[in-house]
């Protein structure tokens, strides 16, 4: 173990999801257990950080969380240090300020000797000025969204994966019932793993994602063919999905956030245009937060205890600025700084989207039919 690790601090940032308290847990009982190392928790993301609000976590504050949603430690996603909304000018335009040195201060007056962020893309940026002060960060790999750049998975994805199909398992009941279209819209903002995943194992009909722009004319098409069988039909959409010749549809606008578009509606303009070219029936339901919430599923809290107790174990052994991932099954380490400013994304090549194809989901762009080909039939 590295002599210099003796009080560690470990945070969870951006949104919640399934899992991280399996983390918490691994992380807090690991450095106890093993190592002998105090565990301090930060609450509410990087804003404990900025306004030192923390707390010794031990044995009994972890115990019987594996199974919990959330985190115990709480979360913010619209926390950026070094672009943190310290207020507004007289026109209402918010100020900007870098207020790192306070994440710094309070790494400081804890006696921190390094630093275990739980986050996806956005986490691991706001934590990196804070390792290039000097600070020794470890990250943990967590998103729904399944795309942090370097790790084959995340935890909390395949738990939203499984809500999402049973959201489509029920709603193919009622569109049976009624002969309708029924359209659900899942998160996914750039990368389209949740509705690509939830959509074959749901057998959905029409699978948008963000990195495949669709034609609704197709999409229409796709319908009536559909129709014309069973007589109802599925459409999944990410919410980050585009007409081909059209933009991504904001939901709302929140000028205080790092990040402040926040996508949603595309599921009820596909559901609308669908309507309107077919004169079919078409409803729309959209999953939001659900998809957050909830107990992780076994796979989630075996992944995010493997995770925990990695991280635990680079940090211990001294290595500096890495995030834990899995790569082929296999857990290891990457720079920490490689994760910065990008994302996985679904190939088109992918070859659940070629498996998808083979059995007649349409992506909306025409590569795609929802009837296969009829095969011609021998003359005897």
């Amino acid at each position: 173990m590295s002599p210099s690790t003796r009080r560690l601090g470990i945070l969870t940032g951006g949104g919640d999801c399934p899992g991280l308290n399996a983390v918490i847990r691994a992380v807090a009982k690991t450095a106890i257990l093993q190592y002998g190392i105090e565990v301090v928790g930060i609450e509410d993301g990087f804003q404990g950080l900025i306004e030192h609000r923390v707390r010794p976590l031990g044995l009994k504050d972890v115990s019987g969380i594996l199974t919990r949603g959330g985190t115990i430690l709480g979360s913010n996603n619209k926390c950026n240090p070094a672009r943190y909304c310290t207020g507004r000018k007289p026109d209402g335009t918010p100020i900007w300020e870098d207020v790192t040195e306070k994440c710094l201060t309070t790494i400081a007056r804890e006696r921190l000797d390094g630093l275990i962020v739980i986050g996806g893309d956005g986490t691991m940026a706001c934590a990196a000025p804070i390792a290039a002060a000097g600070i020794n960060v470890i990250g943990v790999p967590k998103t729904i969204d399944n795309d942090l750049v370097g790790t084959e998975i995340t935890f909390g994805f395949l738990t939203a994966v499984a809500t999402a199909t049973e959201a489509l398992d029920r709603l193919h009941s009622t569109a049976d019932s009624h002969h309708r279209v029924m359209v659900c819209e899942v998160m996914g903002r750039n990368a389209g793993w949740i509705a690509l995943t939830a959509g074959v194992a749901s057998g959905s009909d029409v699978i948008l994602l963000p990195e495949i722009p669709f034609d609704l004319r197709r999409i229409a098409d796709d319908i009536e063919r559909r129709m014309r069988g069973p007589g109802f039909a599925i459409v999944v959409v990410a919410e980050g999905a585009r007409p081909a010749n059209g933009n991504q549809v904001v939901g709302r606008y929140d000028p205080t956030s790092p990040d402040p578009i926040r996508f949603g509606g595309i599921g009820n303009l596909v559901a609308t245009e669908i309507s309107d070219l077919t004169g079919i029936e078409t409803r729309t339901t959209v999953l939001g937060h659900t998809q957050r919430g909830g107990a992780p599923i076994a796979a989630d809290r075996i992944l995010a205890t493997n995770f925990g107790f990695h991280a635990m174990a680079l940090l211990a052994s001294g290595k500096r600025n890495r995030m834990v991932v899995r790569e082929n099954n296999l857990f290891s380490d990457i720079d920490l700084f490689e994760t910065v400013g990008k994302q996985r994304l679904v190939p088109v090549d992918h070859p659940l989207i070629a498996a998808a194809r083979a059995i007649g989901t349409s992506f909306g762009d025409g590569a795609g039919s929802i009837v296969p080909k009829a095969i011609p039939t021998a003359v005897v």
